[in-house]
């Protein structure tokens, strides 16, 4: 997976609009042949899953979950097309998956074009700290690879869903956009800490 160029993966996901990862994979498998790498994804049904992601997704729910005896708390607003898949009781099966995985993963943002750009160069400039003396060509792929495993930690779609490490959570969404026939979004979530970021207080001398 490492010997395909991210340049080839962009192409592939313009083309299909399925995800980075699924891009990567089918990508490996076709040997880095573009035709067969796209066919891969037609016969997964990915690629028309991700078609119907360019569709607007305006209705669907906010849920929430406390974890931990009320320690951890999330909320979600996943986005469908319509109420009446809203109301789908796969639609929702979903959502509460998505919101014990979001307890339980800890991730930072929803997907990688949400991550801050300053925070990425930041991560590049101590990976290359890590590297250092090595050759540059070598560097480069070392920190890329790096920064993929980074987006693989703190983007919730790029994250191995809990309940089947086998699969991300882009995947398991993909899947439900081929099942339910209607373009889902995960909008945004929030996810709470009893005492976290809270400073120690000072011990009284």
């Amino acid at each position: 997976m490492s010997d395909i160029s991210s340049q080839l993966v962009r192409e592939l996901r313009e083309k299909t609009n399925a995800g980075m990862m699924d891009c990567k994979r089918a990508l490996t498998e076709a040997g880095g042949d573009l035709i067969k790498a796209e066919d891969i994804l037609r016969a997964k049904g990915i690629a028309s899953a991700g078609k119907k992601a360019s569709r607007s997704a305006k209705e669907g729910i906010v849920a929430s979950y406390i974890h931990l005896q009320g320690k951890v708390g999330v909320l979600v607003e996943v986005n469908c097309e319509t109420d009446f898949v809203a109301k789908n009781e796969n639609f929702r099966e979903l959502v509460k998956d998505i919101t014990l995985h979001i307890a339980a993963a800890n991730p930072t943002c929803v997907s990688r074009e949400q991550v801050d750009p300053s925070e990425i160069e930041r991560e590049k400039a101590i990976f290359r700290q890590q590297v250092e003396g090595k050759p540059a060509n070598i560097v480069d792929k070392i920190v890329e690879g790096k920064i993929e495993k980074f987006y693989g930690t703190a983007c919730l779609m790029e994250q191995p869903f809990i309940k089947n490490p086998d699969v991300t959570i882009a995947d398991l969404v993909k899947s439900k956009i081929s099942e339910l026939g209607e373009n889902i979004v995960i909008r945004r979530f929030t996810r709470y800490m009893v005492g976290e970021g809270v400073a120690d207080e000072p011990t009284a001398a």
